[in-house]
């Protein structure tokens, strides 16, 4: 098996495996990835309209419609229409979705690094060192026009 495929393999695993421990040890609500990936954007940049969100994250337009509506009546974002073009929507997390991401990010960084202390300090050492490389993987394949 190459690299590329063994990686293809464990990557989506992994990223379960970190969601469902980090949910059950802070009784998170099981939020849809894509909603975690909104709130973060828009958590980072408060005030971006749905069209800017969907290229960010590289999602089709209608989409990112459904998941607004579904988000803001679960309370987990505020649009508000911009005051000079009442067509243009404005995303803001709420509180609450704020304080899921700061405990959501709390657990699991604990779990993390609680697993990462069971590995030997060659495994740690790796996988600190993987963390560039895999960043540069994920910006190259998010690059626009592929």
């Amino acid at each position: 098996m190459s690299n590329a495929a063994a990686l293809s393999r464990t990557l989506g695993p992994l990223r379960r495996a970190v969601l469902r421990a980090t949910r059950l040890a802070e009784d998170l609500p099981d939020l849809p990835e894509t909603h975690i990936e909104v709130l973060r954007t828009v958590a980072d940049t408060p005030g971006l309209g749905p069209p800017a969100i969907a290229e960010q994250l590289r999602l089709a337009r209608p989409t990112v419609s459904n998941l607004m509506k579904t988000m803001q009546r679960a309370h987990l974002i505020e649009l508000t229409r911009d005051v000079d073009d009442a067509r243009r929507v404005h995303v803001t997390a709420t509180a609450t979705a704020l304080e899921l991401l700061r405990r959501y990010d709390a657990a699991s960084e604990a779990i993390l690094t609680a697993a990462m202390n069971e590995l030997d300090p060659d495994e740690r050492a790796a996988v600190a060192a993987a963390v560039p490389a895999l960043a540069k993987l994920r910006s190259i394949l998010s690059a626009p026009g592929d």
